[in-house]
């Protein structure tokens, strides 16, 4: 006589569609055992479901020290945001506005080093900050859909800073959303792993989106007899 082998699907399916057979049979239930999965014996099938369960609250108890820990940061990264930005807004003279965002940003977030360069602002187009810029950076600014993170890896706009960074951020900035861009702002760190591809790149983009509308006051700002 050919015996019928069931499968451990067909098991764990039949026990799936028929979440009362351990009710029905009860007996059954309660002599059941399985092996500890961390040592060489055997449980019950109940001591077994509540060592499941205890070790899926542990994982729930992680995640949630972990999604803790990022909104703690980031609450820390909005405060720092808000005061760069009020130093900003308290500016009076608008022409001290480039060299504030610079040194601003390496003290209010750490940075190892920060290069600012503009285009296209009258009242600016003979300082530092309109110095370097070729044909090509500002096709690549134009091109930068989002702040660029990454290594090093070859691009021009590093070369305005004072020391060469292992990881960077370059961003492009707009006095206006979806204007053309009136410079970059690169960030630039010591640490590899600061700035990567895979990071999420919001703050970056507000600090984009902040030093793009504070540097649109020199757009109609003459420029200063000599």
């Amino acid at each position: 006589m050919t015996q019928d082998v069931i499968s451990a699907q067909a098991v764990a399916d039949f026990l799936s569609r028929n979440p009362q057979f351990f009710d029905d049979h009860a007996d059954v239930f309660a002599t059941l055992s399985v092996p500890h999965p961390h040592q060489g014996r055997a449980i019950s099938l109940g001591e077994r479901q509540v060592m499941t369960l205890r070790s899926r609250v542990k994982e729930h108890e992680q995640r949630l020290m972990q999604l803790l820990q990022h909104a703690g940061g980031n609450a820390r990264i909005s405060q720092t945001l808000m005061r760069w930005c009020a130093r900003m807004l308290a500016e009076p003279d608008a022409l001290q506005i480039p060299a504030h965002i610079v040194r601003s940003l390496e003290e209010q977030f750490g940075l190892d080093a920060v290069a600012l360069r503009v285009w296209g602002l009258d009242a600016l187009q003979d300082s530092a900050f309109a110095q370097d810029i070729t044909p090509e950076i500002r096709q690549y600014a134009a091109a930068l859909a989002q702040p660029y993170c990454g290594p090093l890896k070859g691009q021009e706009a590093a070369a305005w800073l004072a020391a060469e960074p292992l990881s960077l951020a370059i961003l492009p900035l707009r006095t206006l959303h979806g204007s053309d861009p009136i410079g970059l702002l690169v960030l630039g760190s010591g640490d590899a792993q600061r700035y990567t591809s895979e990071m999420a790149t919001d703050f970056l983009t507000q600090i984009a989106d902040l030093a793009g509308s504070a540097l649109g006051r020199l757009s109609h700002h003459a420029p200063q007899a000599a």
